[in-house]
């Protein structure tokens, strides 16, 4: 398999991005014989120094530096290292890489990403809507779009209840002093909307997806979450198979017209066995090199996809298998940083 691809969030620390995960998926393939570039936003988004997973890395714009900046970068890039296919694998970047994709296609670019569209219908603030339009169980959540609504989606809630931002975190409060902080901090942090959300009493379920055009699903891995750090993320976990599971997601992504990887958060409630969906993440999850071990390597399908291949639904991923999250020290040169901050580029 000797081609190019391009790789977004390399940064790796207690609330790790999912490209570590995603690259080293794909070095796991035993037929893998192509190159991995990097695609950091700064110089000290710490994959970036591991470099056995890397060939080259560049650094590229936030994408708030606006659409014309994001696809210089991406086309000069692209000149010194033809790039076959980009994985993004952040939430926030997407919205650009839909907005560019026809360029790069142009360009001889893959990606295999769903529309904006379809995105924005699984959006947390929306996301309550789609479920009860399509008769999806989920929590009762209130949007607050400004800080007036936060007062009514307390009353209407009530205790506990989780606070979420647009984005990423979501914090469990007892009270309105605990409510209020979260809300202010995330408010400053995302933006409006802030959502409010009853909890389920129950067992959480990940599970990581890879569907085709039309939202079939091909690929499945799903995790009981064992140990967690003090932002809710996984530092270890186990596969599990449930038929349940799967037959929710693929519900869920066909009704969506799901493309590409997702992320579900799937609760299972404790008194019924009813199954609610709590979010969906639009890319791979942090925990993604799991998935090798359960004999389904879905960064490699999202490959073949990409590349217009013919591909078969995964037979089901194994159970019983287990990772436990290892933080390790990344040594390098002085040099290496000395390089990307004035070049920008790194090539090892």
């Amino acid at each position: 398999m000797s081609i190019n691809v391009g790789v977004t969030g390399l940064h790796a620390t207690d609330n790790p991005a999912p490209g570590i995960g995603v690259i080293r998926c794909l070095l796991h393939d035993k037929n893998w014989d192509g190159k991995i570039v990097g695609l950091g936003y700064d110089v000290y988004d710490t994959g970036i120094y591991d470099k056995g997973l890397l060939d080259h890395t560049y650094l590229i714009p936030y994408p708030n530096q606006g659409v014309d900046t994001f696809l210089e970068r991406i086309s000069y890039i692209h000149s010194q290292i033809p790039l076959d296919i980009i994985i993004p694998t952040l939430d926030s970047e997407l919205i650009i890489f839909q907005e560019i994709e026809p360029k790069l296609k142009e360009m001889g670019i893959a990606l295999f990403i769903p529309s904006r569209e379809i995105v924005h219908k699984r959006a947390k603030e929306k996301l309550a809507s789609f479920c009860e339009e399509e008769n999806i169980l989920t929590p009762e959540t209130v949007v607050a779009r400004e800080s007036g609504q936060f007062q009514k989606g307390i009353d209407k809630i009530g205790f506990p209840l989780y606070v979420k931002g647009v984005f990423y975190d979501a914090y469990k409060c007892n009270n309105l002093t605990e409510a209020s902080k979260y809300f202010d901090d995330l408010r400053k942090k995302w933006g409006f909307p802030v959502i409010l959300q009853k909890p389920v009493k129950g067992e959480e379920f990940d599970i990581c997806c890879v569907s085709g055009e039309e939202g079939d699903l091909l690929g499945s891995v799903a995790i009981r979450k064992v140990g967690l750090t003090d932002k809710g993320k996984a530092w270890s976990a186990i596969t599990i198979r449930n038929q349940a599971l799967t037959d929710f997601s693929e519900k869920v992504l066909k009704k969506l017209k799901w493309k590409g990887p997702c992320e579900l958060e799937i609760m299972v409630e404790e008194r019924t066995g009813k199954l609610y969906l709590l979010e969906i993440n639009p890319r791979f999850p942090a925990w993604i090199f799991l998935c090798t071990g359960a004999e389904q390597n879905l960064p490699k399908l999202l490959i073949d996809l990409a590349l217009g291949k013919n591909v078969k639904p995964l037979a089901p991923a194994k159970s019983g298998i287990t990772f436990v999250r290892h933080a390790t020290d990344m040594v390098c040169p002085l040099g290496y940083i000395e390089n990307l901050t004035i070049h920008g580029e790194l090539h090892y």
